[in-house]
């Protein structure tokens, strides 16, 4: 049988992901699996947000069965208490003898942009300022749709592949996304270390449904497609409208230039689900609620039709009978994958 496409092995753990919404975590138990990893998340007393191993050290109950006490987990079986840093600080039936080698691995965890993160590797090589950085976040003249989340049963990397193809929003997103141009013009590619960018420049031509009622310039327009992929998971997708003639790729942004940047974020929770984060931001129409509840829901309305595509490319290349091949769009998301596939390659050497 003809390989797997390259970058679907060992997943990359010294990285932040998006464990979900901060507003998703509060005074309770929440049960998780990321990276094939079962974790427990819950916020302390001080409202902290606290991941552990979902697993006590006696008889491996999960400790999402148990209870919160204060800033520390009890595990409902025999009452071992864990604190946030995964060590016991307290074992009812041996109160004296709290053993050594009870101890849960903790995960870092931080609070930003309406998003907690969560750091899957080494704990000691943590640090909070590798979070992507969003410029113009706390810009009070850019505005902000509300968070997205849904769960996708396919592999992450089919879902990156997804998101550095700007071709596919010709068939998938005929309401939405859409628009002349975007089935064959020609793409651009660029790459660095940990990225990848395919994208292109459309010329006066009509906007695509999900934007043409935001645009304060007429039904004609330049339109660039910037579909941005940083290892592992990261997509930035932006679109930036201009008036004829004041788009491309040798010209600076136009000061009349609308700019939609859709901020992706994709979870695996194992090889064949995953999660998936967003929340799109534009530097027009900071106040405009209504604004904000369309693009969201067009958003959701969109991704759902790839969600309705990639679910079922992950059944066919799973149970495929023949082979696959790749076309000529797929050459950014062959590279990014084999980024990928060089990172968990340098964390697991042989298991990528």
């Amino acid at each position: 049988m003809q390989k797997d496409l390259t970058g679907t092995g060992a997943f990359v753990r010294n990285c932040w992901y998006v464990a979900g919404r901060s507003d998703d975590f509060d005074r309770s138990l929440k049960a998780m699996t990321l990276l094939a990893d079962r974790i427990v998340l819950f916020r302390g007393e001080a409202g902290e947000p606290i991941a552990l191993e979902d697993a006590c050290p006696h008889r491996k109950l999960p400790l999402s069965k148990g209870s919160i006490q204060g800033s520390t987990v009890v595990c409902g079986y025999h009452g071992l208490t864990f604190d946030c840093t995964g060590s016991c600080v307290a074992a009812p039936t041996q109160d004296n003898a709290v053993p050594k080698r009870a101890v849960v691995r903790s995960y870092p965890v931080e609070d930003r942009y309406g998003f907690l993160w969560i750091w899957m590797g080494e704990a000691n090589d943590a640090d909070p300022t590798d979070i992507i950085d969003i410029p113009n976040f706390d810009n009070p003249t850019w505005g902000k749709t509300k968070r997205g989340a849904m769960e996708m049963k396919c592999h992450y990397l089919y879902i990156t592949d997804n998101l550095l193809d700007p071709s596919h929003v010709a068939w998938v997103h005929l309401t939405s996304f859409a628009g002349a141009g975007t089935d064959n013009r020609p793409l651009d590619l660029e790459e660095g270390d940990d990225f990848v960018v395919i994208s292109r420049w459309i010329a006066e031509e009509p906007a695509p449904p999900y934007y043409a009622q935001m645009l304060p310039f007429g039904d004609n327009c330049d339109r660039k497609q910037h579909y941005e992929c940083r290892t592992p998971s990261t997509a930035i997708n932006m679109s930036i409208y201009t008036p004829p003639g004041e788009g491309g790729a040798d010209k600076p942004v136009s000061e009349n230039a609308f700019i939609n940047i859709s901020y992706n974020f994709i979870t695996p929770v194992d090889e064949e689900t995953s999660l998936y984060f967003w929340f799109q931001h534009r530097n027009m129409f900071a106040d405009d609620s209504s604004i904000d509840e369309k693009m969201f829901a067009g958003a959701i309305m969109a991704f759902n039709e790839d969600k309705e595509v990639l679910e079922e490319v992950q059944i066919g290349m799973a149970n495929r009978k023949t082979p696959y091949l790749n076309l000529g769009l797929d050459a950014g998301a062959m590279r990014f994958r084999h980024k990928v596939a060089q990172l968990s390659t340098v964390e697991q050497p042989g298991d990528a």
